[in-house]
């Protein structure tokens, strides 16, 4: 086996912030409208007869409900960003959790 040095000499590793966001600003309408085209793909694909794409629909939707979620929360801290987008976004949610259940 090889010597290894002990740790004691050694300088401490730092923790770095550069990935550390803390107020970064509203959510961008980029990112809104992204969630939305993914909801509208999403439901283009269930609505096909074929297994494979209609579960590829299935997966994409489940993905993105709790996405959405998460965008919600931060927006709610940092600013909605386009009141217009969100509302889109959450019409999508909103007709996507109501097809799972009924």
């Amino acid at each position: 086996m090889a010597h290894v040095a002990p740790t004691s000499h050694r300088r401490a590793t730092r923790a770095s912030h550069r990935g550390h966001r803390s107020a970064d600003g509203p959510v961008q309408i980029s990112s809104w409208l992204g969630l939305a085209f993914g909801f509208v793909v999403g439901w283009i694909l269930t609505f096909q007869s074929h297994v494979g794409v209609h579960a590829a629909g299935v997966t994409l939707l489940v993905m993105l409900v709790p996405i959405t979620i998460g965008t919600f929360v931060a927006a709610f801290k940092q600013g909605v960003g386009s009141w217009t987008a969100a509302l889109l976004t959450a019409a999508g949610l909103a007709f996507t959790v109501l097809k799972f259940f009924f």
